[in-house]
């Protein structure tokens, strides 16, 4: 009926959500000075001096009175746009979204947004990605397995870059240690006759990581074989890559004990050709790959793997870019790091065993 008043019922008051507050009643609630709540809640360098029990009360008061800061006041006033771009070849499971969980992981916490994209190793759109994050007037750019020769006005951190550019902090893993790592494990193993895959050709890492293989297995006595090395093809992040290269294998006819494979998804792709093969791993042929992604563990059998420490290289990178946003530019220089390595761990599962130097099955592939 109009006009008729309807008095709310006891129950519905206390679901009400709370209406937003400001950042002075914020402050007025908590009893402390505005700019000691703004320092906090927008995460400022000068926030360090504030002790952690008064960050977290803080905090906690703006989630439960509804707090939101006015994003555009916020990047007028600082003049950032709380943004990052990240640029990626492809995004599937594996390699590149562990990465991207660990900038993820930081971002988040640091109250940032970020744009992914991807790039499909072409070099058009490699070239571009860079200009049209300039364009969105992101902070800072982080590229992942992407070869990189841009100078931006903003920090740049790379995962896996291997080419050094001004400016430019690279993540990458200690490839000397993996290499060692894995090919001792299979010789102690008793291996001998080791088969190869390398990965493809436009993937930052292939040709530092085939180059640490080879100085690995001469330091330790073992003998690389040109039969038993293949290379995977396809621009695909399917185990598929890996079921053709470990097929080039077999048909090779040259006997083989173990597979070191470039990384855990082709070697998942390496395991379905032996077992279709007539081969069993790690009876007849033991397995490594390299990575250590998630689905590793769950393989059947369990994938003994190089891990890469991946999200917390993507937190590294997170955290490069954002200590240099808004520093000036001899400031940036002043603290610039070329590089930050991080090393590997060998995880040793079920793919692999002792050599069995006496299979038949592996004498007489098919």
């Amino acid at each position: 009926m109009p006009g008729r008043k309807v008095r709310a019922h006891s129950g519905e008051k206390s679901s009400r959500v709370h209406r937003p507050i400001n950042l002075k009643q914020l402050a007025e609630h908590l009893g402390f000075a505005p700019a000691t709540v703004s320092l906090v809640l927008n995460r400022s360098s000068g926030a360090d001096s504030i002790p952690q029990e008064t960050k977290e009360r803080i905090l906690a008061a703006a989630r439960k009175l509804n707090y939101r800061p006015n994003f555009f006041a916020r990047s007028l006033r600082t003049r950032r746009s709380f943004t990052i771009g990240v640029i990626v070849p492809e995004i599937s499971e594996g390699y590149t979204a562990t990465v991207l969980g660990g900038i993820e992981d930081y971002l988040l916490q640091q109250g940032y947004f970020y744009f992914v994209t991807s790039h499909r190793h072409r070099s058009d759109l490699i070239d571009e990605y860079p200009k049209m994050f300039l364009e969105r007037n992101v902070d800072g750019v982080i590229a992942v397995d992407t070869a990189w020769h841009h100078t931006l006005p903003v920090p740049v951190a790379t995962i896996s870059g291997h080419n050094y550019a001004a400016g430019v902090t690279n993540i990458v893993l200690d490839h000397d240690r993996a290499s060692e790592l894995a090919l001792k494990h299979l010789q102690h193993l008793g291996h001998r006759k080791i088969a190869f895959i390398k990965g493809q050709e436009f993937s930052s890492d292939t040709e530092v990581r085939w180059k640490a293989n080879l100085e690995a297995a001469a330091r330790l006595g073992i003998e690389v074989r040109s039969k038993l090395t293949v290379q995977l093809e396809e621009d695909s992040p399917s185990p598929q890559v890996g079921y053709k290269a470990t097929r080039k294998l077999i048909k090779s006819r040259e006997p083989f004990t173990a597979v070191f494979a470039f990384n855990d998804i082709s070697a998942m792709g390496a395991m379905r050709a032996l077992f279709e093969s007539g081969l069993r791993v790690p009876e007849d042929v033991s397995v490594v790959g390299f990575d250590d992604i998630q689905s590793a563990a769950y393989q059947h059998p369990g994938l003994t793997t190089v891990r890469q420490p991946l999200r917390k290289m993507g937190k590294t990178a997170a955290e490069v870019v954002l200590r240099l946003v808004g520093a000036p530019s001899a400031e940036r220089r002043a603290k610039e790091i070329k590089e930050i390595v991080v090393e590997p761990d060998l995880i040793v599962r079920e793919s692999t065993c002792k050599a069995n130097h006496h299979c038949p099955v592996l004498s007489a592939l098919p």
